[in-house]
């Protein structure tokens, strides 16, 4: 039997399908139709439609894809940042820096040296270090990555011409006067390329000297070049001083300006930069300073040579590994916040950022190789004497110190900010310790510790305990760490814990008031209520004395002690969703309410069919045949 496709007929099924009696389950199926329809289909077809094909990423993206890949996880648990050059909205904007106390400088390929003034690296000499690769002309992309734990900052440029560079940049910590320059440049394309280089280079210095060395690296004779000259030292505030000045010398490899690429191959250059400089003097002593100054450079060039020769040990590979070593023992001391989902909320991404600043303008003391065993000492005893640290509110607070650091800048202003900060609320003794003191000094500031006369207390109101708080090996004497988390519940209620990283004696521990004995500390957790009491006072203390602690409960003087109320479920639920509607977005509010009125509407639509029809065409559509 032949059948005749016929356009009326379909036409009249369709009408009588749709006519007035469509059911709520073909009126889903529909729905649901055009919906994957839209979702997966009409994108294509659209494209297919107007003639646009899809989108697809350039060479240059694909390349700076494949070089940020493996620090992606990294990125989200904020033990780097990943900044392109123009940020995109996701990303923390915070300028790439390299820094060891002893110098520093934002990776730029126009950034400047600093070195140490007041009580950060504020001074600047006009001596341009960075090797790069011209980009004029060229169409290219850029991106740097910041690895907190290692003190390394990657940068990655990919040109559209078929060839990108690698870079890594670092402060030495344990040999502070030396800056290195990782550069591997890979061509692509199955032919010799020439490149233009930035090279090191002076600007707006008038008083410096260039002169030309040979050094011998390996069984290799380089040629460096010396820079030498006095930079001016401004006057502090009200003093009545002479104007003095730093000599400074500085030491560099020379380069060519054009470099040949081989064929599908990469270039690698390891390039080591020396710098050193004098304690302000008066001009009348500059001669006598600066040929003193420029040896001292030659010399730890020489020893950076040394130590970072190739050989069959892989010498190099050691003389990085010090510097991440350093890097690390310094985090070994920190801070863990939960991320909130509110905005404008302080994150991990912030916090890491800003240690990383301020710790990159201090010296790691006790890492360095010139360092003598009795300043060492010095610096333990300093580490272990933090009476009055930190005697203020806690700092996660303070939106002064959480500015941004998009410019050099505003990352100067901040971190000058922070050590004026820890300085004047009882951490002198802290910084003078160098870097790992003033990590310490900061973890204490986040969360209000405070040490006063043989304990350490946890001073912060219980109001602010709305998010999961770890503080990781705060240091209690020369053998003690501590370890303190504050965990939400699902009742709302914060509650902390407190355990002994190690320990050389007992410690013991009590909550807001002391009424309760003293518990002593293991390496395990307890936990411990948080309280709040009238008048208000620290909600824990800690001590190796148990009748000092015995003593406390006499020497608060408290008229009321209470378990701290519940948390507002909104304020939780805005920590963690990022709104008041609990875990589920708002979209999906929005969609109940849109379905629950679209059902009502087609309700209504029935009834009234039901009740105003004509009965004769009721009694029609519900006869038998």
């Amino acid at each position: 039997m032949n059948y005749k496709f016929d356009t009326s007929d379909l036409t009249r099924r369709l009408k009588r399908t749709f006519d007035g009696n469509l059911s709520y389950r073909k009126l889903f199926l529909v729905l649901f139709i055009v919906a994957v329809f839209l979702l997966y289909i009409g994108p294509s077809f659209l494209r297919w439609l107007f003639g646009q094909s899809e989108p697809t990423k350039d060479q240059t993206m694909r390349c700076m894809d494949d070089r940020l890949t493996p620090f992606y996880l990294q990125n989200l648990e904020y033990n780097v940042n990943i900044r392109h050059q123009n940020p995109f909205p996701h990303e923390y904007d915070a300028i790439p820096y390299v820094g060891n106390g002893w110098f520093g400088l934002e990776v730029e390929h126009s950034a400047h040296l600093n070195i140490f003034r007041g009580r950060a690296l504020l001074q600047p000499v006009n001596f341009h270090p960075i090797v790069s690769v011209a980009s004029a002309d060229n169409i290219f992309r850029e991106a740097t990555v910041v690895e907190y734990l290692s003190g390394i900052v990657h940068r990655f440029q990919c040109f559209a011409d078929g060839y990108y560079a690698s870079y890594q940049y670092y402060a030495h910590r344990t040999i502070p006067s030396v800056f290195v320059q990782e550069l591997q440049l890979t061509n692509t394309k199955n032919q010799l390329m020439d490149i233009e280089l930035i090279v090191p280079r002076i600007s707006d210095w008038p008083s410096a000297v260039v002169t030309n060395i040979k050094l011998q690296h390996g069984s290799t004779i380089l040629e460096y070049q010396v820079v030498s000259g006095a930079v001016d030292v401004p006057p502090t505030a009200g003093s009545k001083e002479q104007a003095q000045v730093r000599l400074v010398s500085i030491v560099s490899r020379k380069l060519p300006r054009v470099i040949t690429l081989k064929k599908r191959g990469t270039t690698k250059l390891e390039l080591l930069l020396t710098i050193n400089y004098s304690e302000p003097v008066g001009h009348d002593k500059m001669a006598a300073y600066k040929d003193v100054v420029e040896k001292q450079a030659i010399d730890a060039m020489n020893r950076a040579l040394a130590a970072a020769e190739y050989g069959e040990h892989g010498a190099y590979n050691s003389f990085k590994r010090d510097h991440i070593r350093a890097w690390n023992a310094l985090w070994e001391t920190g801070f863990h916040i939960s991320t909130s989902k509110a905005e404008n909320t302080l994150n991990g991404n912030n916090i890491n950022a800003t240690m990383y600043a301020v710790v990159s303008h201090a010296r790691a003391f006790e890492y360095e190789q010139s360092v003598t065993a009795v300043r060492k000492d010095e610096i333990a005893r300093s580490l272990t004497y933090a009476e009055g640290c930190y005697d203020s509110y806690h700092t996660l607070q303070a939106d002064n110190l959480w500015r941004q650091m998009s410019s050099f800048e505003e990352h100067n202003a901040l971190v000058a900010s922070w050590m004026l900060t820890l300085e004047k609320q009882g951490c002198h003794n802290l910084i003078k310790a160098g870097a790992s003191g003033i990590v310490q000094a900061m973890v204490l500031s986040f969360g209000g510790f405070r040490f006063s006369n043989q304990h350490l207390e946890l001073n912060i109101h219980p109001k602010y305990l709305h998010r999961d708080y770890d503080f990781r090996r705060l240091n209690y004497g020369n053998k003690t760490h501590l370890n303190v988390s504050i965990a939400v519940r699902d009742d709302n209620k914060a509650i902390l814990s407190v355990a002994l990283d190690r320990s050389d004696r007992n410690y013991y521990a009590c909550d807001a008031g002391c009424l309760d004995d003293p518990i002593q500390l293991r390496q395990s957790k307890l936990t411990f209520p948080v309280k709040l009491t009238e008048p208000v006072t620290s909600i824990l203390y800690i001590t190796s004395d148990r009748k000092h602690m015995e003593d406390l409960r006499h020497a608060i003087h408290i008229q009321e002690v209470r378990v701290a109320p519940a948390h507002q479920p909104a304020v939780i639920a805005l920590h963690k969703h990022g709104h008041h509607l609990g875990g589920l977005p708002t979209l999906f509010w929005v969609s109940i309410c849109v379905i629950i009125i679209v059902f009502h509407v087609f309700l209504c639509k029935l009834i009234v069919k039901e009740y105003c029809e004509p009965p004769d065409k009721m009694r029609y559509r519900y006869s038998k045949p």
